[in-house]
């Protein structure tokens, strides 16, 4: 205070600034500047963080796929990844690391609904892979009918159909359902023009419905049952 005020007529009376205002200026400009440069170093930092984060998921995503024996298309599909860059995870963290021998399938992936009525034991276990899909939040059922609540692409959605293949996985040794079929599962239902899922009038289990053909309301087991105590 003293170094900016003069004692004139008994009475403490403001002095001009003059150089104490260039320097008052002078160290705000360094100051903010400093706290901006700051601020931008942290925003750098934490892009920087978050792109690694996905990248990483993004892999992590695309060797489960691969261990799951996905196509090259899907794996795509659910990453971004170029088609060299999934050949390359394969051949360095896959092909002959992994205890269990990994394939790699070609060709197109399977489109046909009928393979989930083939008998008894798969339209079981198709219904069950059904079940996991609503359990994960992969759909949802309302008053029109299930409904999707995943997007391809999406790492999250793709980390959810990697976990309910999973359990489905757990629950049935050895399992009749590939990773392409349970995706072209998956597809289907959201779709709702092909298969449908409700529960059976007869033992109340959520049952596979197929929409293209005439079939009762039980599911695929009970009629199964009545015709062989018939």
């Amino acid at each position: 205070m003293g170094a900016f005020f003069r004692k004139y007529h008994g009475k403490y009376a403001p002095e001009s600034l003059g150089n104490h205002a260039n320097f008052v200026i002078n160290f705000c400009q360094i100051v903010f500047e400093a706290e901006t440069t700051q601020i931008t170093e942290e925003q750098t930092m934490r892009v920087s963080d978050d792109r690694y984060t996905r990248d990483r998921q993004r892999l992590d995503l695309a060797l489960r796929l691969i261990r799951h024996e996905a196509r090259t298309f899907t794996i795509r599909q659910w990453t971004g990844l170029s088609d060299d860059r999934i050949r390359k995870l394969y051949r360095s963290y896959v092909m002959n690391h992994d205890a269990r021998r990994v394939f790699r399938h070609r060709g197109k992936s399977p489109r046909q609904a009928a393979f989930f009525f083939r008998n008894s034991e798969l339209y079981f276990q198709s219904a069950q892979l059904a079940s996991l899909y609503v359990m994960y939040g992969l759909l949802c059922g309302t008053d029109a009918g299930l409904e999707s609540r995943y997007h391809v692409g999406s790492l999250e959605s793709g980390t959810l159909l990697c976990q309910a293949y999973e359990a489905y996985l757990d629950l049935h040794a050895p399992a009749g359902i590939s990773f392409e079929h349970a995706w072209f599962l998956l597809l289907a239902l959201a779709r709702r023009d092909e298969v449908d899922i409700s529960r059976c009038s007869l033992c109340g289990g959520i049952r596979l419905r197929d929409l293209l053909a005439k079939r009762g309301s039980a599911c695929l087991t009970c009629t199964s049952g009545d015709l062989l105590s018939s």
